[in-house]
């Protein structure tokens, strides 16, 4: 070995020759599991692995392959194309004249676009090729429908923290490993938790470690490790689920959850004007006319965030974030304003009542335009007493909360339907 010939990394030299070593995806594997199923009934079909980085999808799949005695096609959907899907169809049709099937591999199987997608179809479908793709995104949403009917999806989980810590201590023992290097106690424990389930991610970095103290330590973790960025695809599942668990937490008046989720998103790189934008919604969505000032600081937060950009503008969206989760909540003119469009896109567009048009010019009023219309500061009570809705429409769309400022506007309303003829016959 010298140094233009370098060992292989970690996870790569410690990659588990059968289905035995893997470690974790024990919902999958062992006696009865869905996996160990597939593979003793000798109907393997095509599957779709979905989970995290690092928890063993490729793993699995080159072990199928074995067990199963079939030719493997690896290919990553980041860098293949149709011209690739035609080559392995070739081989696969080549293979299958001498009695071997072939199972084509496709990492990161989300990154195909339609076109690309349905190409697979007719082969997998004919049973030429066995696909199993890995996806890191549900699904549901990335894969196409057609190519989804035709294979089963089997949900990968993270490890556990035990798991990734047998993994290190097997790196450690394993004559494929690091040999001659330790590690305290306390640095296998810092970096199982460091890992987040991500068995790769623990074995480059405990290799990395190793090449700064041995024995290893918590400091040559941490070093090893770098700063610490939450787990977030900016544009996947994981960052919609993490503008969920901020919005709900601001809902629910949790307000350790919303500054939680609130900093899990921006160190994880969300972008902050789009948080900022989500934050002025969550004002008019969930807080509403309970408090109407809340908009106009989530407004500011955003001019802040936009003024002064990262870091400091984020204690903006904090401050913003705090006052919204502590702040009185109602929906009602979300749900009011639902209704309104609900009415427009389902009923009849009817013509807006004479005495409520525009007459700014002589034909206009020689039409009757606007005739009637009684002022509400010249005539309180004739203004009342006039329509204000379509004939013949009737809606009741609006109803305050008790909470905050509209609790103390309720009486108001009260009084106004009634004024209106609108609040004594429900």
């Amino acid at each position: 070995m010298t140094l233009f010939d370098p060992p292989a990394p970690l996870p790569e030299r410690l990659r588990p020759r059968t289905l035995a070593e893997v470690v974790g995806q024990g919902h999958l594997l062992g006696p009865g599991k869905p996996l160990t199923r597939l593979l003793q009934s000798g109907r393997l079909g095509s599957l779709i692995f979905w989970g995290p980085p690092g928890v063993g999808k490729t793993t699995l799949a080159r072990l199928i392959a074995s067990e199963v005695g079939a030719h493997f096609i690896p290919l990553s959907a980041v860098s293949a194309g149709v011209k690739d899907v035609r080559e392995a169809v070739t081989e696969a049709e080549r293979l299958r004249a001498r009695g071997q099937r072939t199972i084509l591999f496709l990492d990161e199987i989300h990154r195909f676009n339609k076109a690309q997608q349905d190409a697979l179809l007719p082969h997998v479908e004919s049973g030429l090729l066995t696909l199993i793709g890995a996806t890191t995104e549900n699904p549901s949403f990335e894969v196409n429908p057609a190519l989804r009917s035709r294979a089963r999806t089997l949900v990968l989980e993270a490890l556990t923290q035990e798991e990734v810590r047998g993994l290190l201590e097997r790196a450690l023992a394993d004559p494929r490993g690091l040999p001659g290097v330790t590690a305290s106690e306390g640095a296998l424990d810092l970096l199982a938790r460091l890992a987040e389930g991500d068995a790769r991610r623990a074995l480059g970095t405990l290799e990395v470690a190793a090449t700064l103290a041995n024995p290893v330590t918590p400091e040559a973790v941490t070093e090893a490790f770098g700063r610490h960025l939450p787990a977030m695809d900016k544009n996947g599942e994981d960052f919609y689920n993490l503008i969920s668990a901020l919005h709900k937490s601001v809902r629910g008046s949790h307000v350790d959850g919303a500054l939680y989720w609130l900093a899990r998103m921006l160190e994880g790189g969300a972008d902050p004007l789009y948080v900022a934008r989500r934050i002025v919604r969550m004002a008019s969505e969930d807080i509403g006319l309970a408090d109407p000032q809340a908009l106009r600081l989530c407004i500011a937060a955003r001019d802040a965030m936009e003024f002064l950009g990262s870091p400091e503008g984020e204690l903006a969206l904090a401050q913003a974030v705090v006052y919204l989760a502590l702040a009185p909540k109602s929906n009602s003119v979300y749900v009011a304003w639902k209704k309104a469009r609900s009415a427009v896109q389902e009923g009849e567009m009817l013509p807006v009542p004479v005495h409520l048009r525009n007459a700014p010019t002589s034909l206009m009023r020689a039409q009757g335009y606007g005739q009637g219309y009684a002022y509400y500061f010249d005539d309180p009570e004739g203004s009342f007493q006039q329509n204000y809705l379509p004939d013949g429409v009737r809606l009741d769309l609006y109803a305050p909360t008790g909470e905050g400022w509209e609790a103390r506007v309720a009486e108001r309303w009260r009084k106004l339907r009634e004024a209106h003829g609108e609040g004594t016959d429900e």
